[in-house]
């Protein structure tokens, strides 16, 4: 289990990661407060541990754009202790809160709750991130500035092996063998088609020729 730390205080951030690693969890600090959701993407956490007051954007902005790809659970831990403050994180998405100064065991106690709550049905966050862009593979969608759109499950399939593999050439029996488990008795204008979906939601959406064809060989996301 991977846990991300959106906290400016370095003393207090460092505290929380050394006490996760001891608890067998690992754990990263944010490194870049302007781009806070790249980094918890790169990362791919289970939970997200967020300040309310950080640098250029507050903690209220970082849930809001984590819960637009992502259900990923967020415990908000902020000197603020009004209740206004505890409602608008709550309502942001959060899924619990703390306030400073806190018991780093009173922590790890919501944070083993809300990830045996999570993780008994929800699974990894499981994202992926190219040019600005946001696919979320639990669910089928795309994001990008401030756009969604939703993959059929084969849409999906196609566009997670593309994304996985880009600057790399995927042959069309390749992404049959994907999408049907093999490449028999399968009609390649099916392939054809279900590509062709794929590229027009993703031209909606402003990602014109993301997808390119190579003729003869197969279908491309250039790195």
């Amino acid at each position: 289990m991977k846990i991300f730390i959106v906290e400016d205080d370095s003393v207090i951030s460092k505290k929380i990661k050394e006490h996760m690693e001891k608890w067998g969890y690992e754990g990263a600090v944010v490194q870049d407060f302007q781009n806070v959701l790249s980094e918890i993407i790169a990362f791919d956490p289970q939970l997200v541990l967020m300040d309310i007051s950080l640098p250029f954007f507050n903690g209220y902005y970082w849930c809001g754009e984590i819960r637009k790809v992502s259900k990923i659970p967020i415990i908000f831990i902020s000197s603020a202790s009004d209740n206004l403050n505890i409602v608008r994180a709550v309502e942001m998405g959060a899924d619990d809160y703390i306030t400073k100064p806190f018991d780093l065991e009173v922590l790890m106690a919501k944070v083993h709750a809300i990830l045996r709550r999570a993780y008994d049905f929800s699974g990894s966050s499981n994202l992926i991130e190219h040019q600005g862009l946001i696919f979320n593979v639990n669910n089928f969608t795309i994001s990008y500035e401030n756009e969604t759109a939703e993959l059929t499950k084969n849409e999906a399939k196609i566009f997670q092996k593309l994304l996985e593999n880009r600057g790399k050439i995927i042959k069309r029996d390749e992404l049959m063998i994907t999408l049907w488990e093999s490449d028999s008795f399968v009609d390649d204008s099916a392939l054809y088609t279900n590509v062709n979906r794929l590229r027009k939601k993703l031209d909606q959406m402003g990602l014109v020729n993301l997808i390119t064809t190579k003729k003869g060989e197969g279908y491309i996301i250039e790195g």
